[in-house]
């Protein structure tokens, strides 16, 4: 049986893919829990033409991300923290603190789309985040935690 998904199911596909599935699957979940429809041919030439429509809009996105991320690319962030004993952090600096940095800087960008390798920075140093602008924009972004004052 062959579906449109309206939605991601996991381990099948994303939004939009056309599927092959069992026929009781498809027609005892898939379809009664609104995850899919049936592939009729007319409905693939709604999917292809709303496809075609997508790209389009699709293709400025991603230039407005890839502008966003030369931004980012030129920025150096320094993100100041309170020190312990050595080189050691009172807390830690987390996703959060880095696109707060960001935004200081001029760069829009919300927390949920920064992640910094390794979880959260608990010494002084040069760190990375990646910040995932769009699905095909991902920027690596370095940022140094130094102390507090200096």
């Amino acid at each position: 049986m062959e579906l449109i998904l309206k939605q991601d199911v996991a381990n099948l596909g994303f939004t939009d893919d056309v599927v092959t599935v069992k026929n009781g699957y498809g027609r005892n979940f898939l379809i009664p829990q609104g995850y899919a429809v049936l592939a009729t041919p007319s409905a693939k030439k709604v999917l292809e033409e709303t496809l075609k429509q997508r790209a389009y809009k699709e293709a400025k996105v991603i230039k407005e991300a890839e502008a966003s991320a030369k931004k980012l690319q030129e920025l150096e962030i320094k993100i100041p923290a309170k020190v312990g004993a050595g080189d050691k952090l009172f807390g830690s600096v987390s996703s959060a603190d880095v696109a707060e940095a960001i935004s200081k800087a001029g760069v829009e960008i919300e927390k949920k789309y920064v992640s910094v390798l390794g979880g959260l920075v608990k010494r002084l140093g040069t760190y990375e985040a990646k910040i995932r602008l769009h699905r095909e924009v991902i920027v690596d972004f370095p940022f140094d935690v130094v102390a507090e004052g200096k």
